[in-house]
């Protein structure tokens, strides 16, 4: 049986000249980055151009780029080295973020590290940017603000400069989980107010495993894991070689290809909203799915009936791999915390199937998902 992947989001398949270009450092250069002779020394000028690439992309320096394992380390490192070493013991971030964060700050407030304030959201999942500015103001003590420029399972879009403005304002600290947006939008680091960005290679066609943190030359954090001088003392441990020159080759394809894989996507998502309109007249989207929204992601909300109940399962025995969100457990979705965020709790009478696109799907395969979809629902 042949299957049609629409998860995307979750991650998406390595691209083969990203293998090819892989190749050379999984087979003859083998060196370790940190050994003095030529081996060693050809792994780490590998490792020190895929910084300058990536740096270049994201109009950042060269220096405020951190190689790691992926976006949840990022994450981490960047929250607590706001709070062991920035100052800061005020935390602003949003119900919706991933678990990257919201486990990260819940265990910060859990050891009584720093106060939590959770800002709140419009009735389609964007944060309410007053709300925002009012927690800023009332803090009286430096604060962190976390919150994530693209959601993860509605796609929703925040503005990463105009938050960015505000933290400026109050003098406040700045992290942003950006990685549903590197790899696919344009960014101008040096030109926005942010301290921490992260990125994750396999979001766009790279390799699992790595990741990269941004970190603003403007502040000095310590190491999170500590034990060698790797990542210029910052990250110890030998470097994922393959992995970092497969991120830099993924994201430099990924930003000559952005104009035209970008408009083929979103043609394609609006291609599928338009026919689940026609088909399913009580069919809703999640999010802002046709405004400030990614255009890789198609979050569904079908009406809960018997059958619907169990839509995840029979689209994956059709060999369709869609999400239902966060959780899908032997076949029984649980509604994630975004939905539930978004919807106040009342998310019982929806089954929210999140759909999310590559260049390498199509349009027939649309028409195939939709027409199944007819059977099941």
């Amino acid at each position: 049986m042949s299957r049609i992947y629409f998860d995307n989001a979750a991650t998406t398949a390595l691209d083969p000249e990203v293998l090819e270009f892989m190749m050379p450092f999984l087979t003859e250069k083998f060196g370790n980055p940190s050994s003095v002779y030529s081996y060693g020394r050809e792994s780490k000028l590998a490792i020190e151009n895929a910084r300058k690439t990536v740096a270049k992309i994201l109009n950042a320096n060269p220096g405020e780029i951190f190689f790691t394992s992926g976006g949840t380390e990022s994450t981490n490192t960047a929250i607590n080295a706001a709070l062991r070493d920035l100052g800061c013991r005020h935390i602003i971030t949003s119900q919706i973020e991933h678990h990257a964060t919201l486990h990260t700050v819940e265990y910060m407030e859990s050891r009584g590290r720093a106060s939590v304030s959770y800002v709140k959201l419009d009735n389609e999942g964007h944060i309410d940017m007053q709300h925002l500015e009012d927690l800023l103001k009332s803090a009286n003590t430096r604060t962190l603000v976390t919150l994530m420029h693209a959601n993860n399972e509605v796609g929703n879009l925040m503005d990463i400069k105009a938050v960015g403005d505000l933290c400026k304002k109050y003098d406040a600290i700045f992290h942003s989980d950006t990685v549903q947006t590197v790899g696919h939008y344009p960014f101008d680091l040096k030109n926005t107010y942010v301290h921490f960005v992260n990125g994750a290679g396999h979001k766009f066609h790279g390799p699992k495993g790595v990741g990269i943190l941004y970190v603003n030359e403007e502040i000095s954090i310590k190491p999170y894991i500590n034990g060698g001088a790797q990542e210029r003392n910052m990250r110890a441990g030998t470097e994922n070689l393959y992995g970092i020159v497969g991120f830099a080759k993924a994201l430099e394809i990924a930003t000559k290809r952005y104009e035209q894989d970008s408009n083929y996507i979103k043609d394609l998502k609006y291609y599928m909203a338009e026919k689940l309109k026609e088909q399913f007249p009580g069919v809703k989207f999640n999010g802002d799915s046709h405004g400030n929204s990614l255009y890789t992601v198609l979050n569904v909300a079908f009406p809960m009936t018997p059958k619907a109940d169990m839509l995840l399962f029979n689209l994956d025995m059709a060999g369709i791999c869609v999400s239902g969100g966060s959780a899908c457990t032997s076949g029984a979705n649980s509604t994630s915390h975004v939905i539930k965020a978004i919807y106040n709790g009342q998310s019982d009478n929806i089954v929210p199937i999140r759909f999310s696109f590559c260049r390498h799907n199509t349009k027939e395969e649309v028409d195939e998902v939709v027409e199944k979809l007819k059977e099941l629902v």
